[in-house]
């Protein structure tokens, strides 16, 4: 069986797109910061179908110690997905917390690629058709009030893909960055703070996207015939125009 390593594998996009893969025959690791979602996640399915690790992307210690410790079932990698990412704040520069934009710049840009380095070894082994799928977003090119750093880190994710792309050209491993644009998960009640009201008011007339569209989309990358690479998809809701903040209402 595949498998496929999932960062952020606790909500969203990541818990939808381990579900579906590991649905549809392939073994999953999945990894994240809330053990007891893991937990809840991994127990859905039949035992050692996925594999769970606590991993914290602001801690490369804890990263290396994550696939150091994967067991012998759940290797070589097919795919990567480096899912794991949050946006914290909205206010515009300079009221700002400094330690928010501390905590993007480490988990965005700084665990996606510790990451992506620890488990290039894993998908080398894995052959023909190997992926890195790394979540970016369309706030690395359309910028909005309050967007300054984490912006700014997507953009990282995307240079970082093409220039990964082109590091491992001539090689079997394929880079994609996957920028989404108004997608309804835990992202906006994270971003305030723990305010659950905040993120159904963020979306309320609006048809985001899904965290199971994520999925389906990972789904069409992974298993792609190993010869072609999408290099990057950006992808919003009919609502949303490439202006970021633009929405029909």
């Amino acid at each position: 069986m595949p498998v496929i390593f999932i960062t952020g594998a606790t909500s969203g996009f990541g818990a939808a797109t381990a579900r579906l893969f590991a649905r549809n025959g392939w073994k999953v690791v999945a990894t994240g910061r809330r053990l007891e979602r893991l937990e809840a996640l991994r127990d859905e399915f039949e035992p050692g179908v996925v594999h769970i690790a606590q991993m914290d992307l602001t801690d490369r210690d804890s990263i290396i110690a994550a696939v150091a410790s994967l067991p012998e079932s759940h290797k070589p990698i097919m795919t990567l997905f480096n899912n794991g990412g949050l946006a914290l704040g909205k206010n515009a520069v300079p009221e700002v917390q400094v330690r928010d934009w501390d905590v993007m710049i480490d988990t965005n840009t700084k665990g996606l690629a510790h990451t992506t380095l620890a488990v290039l070894p894993l998908l080398h082994a894995a052959g023909p058709g190997a992926t890195i799928v790394n979540v970016g977003s369309v706030a690395a090119h359309y910028p909005y009030k309050g967007g300054n750093v984490y912006g700014a880190t997507k953009a990282f994710v995307h240079q970082f893909s093409l220039n990964l792309r082109t590091d491992l050209a001539g090689s079997h491993i394929r880079v994609t960055c996957l920028e989404p644009g108004m997608a309804k998960t835990e992202f906006t009640t994270v971003r305030t703070y723990g305010d659950a009201q905040a993120n159904e008011v963020f979306y309320e007339g609006v048809k985001p996207i899904t965290p199971d569209d994520i999925a389906n989309m990972m789904w069409f990358l992974a298993t792609l015939p190993p010869h072609l690479n999408i290099n990057v998809m950006d992808v919003m809701p009919i609502i949303q125009f490439p202006t970021m903040l633009t929405i029909l209402r």
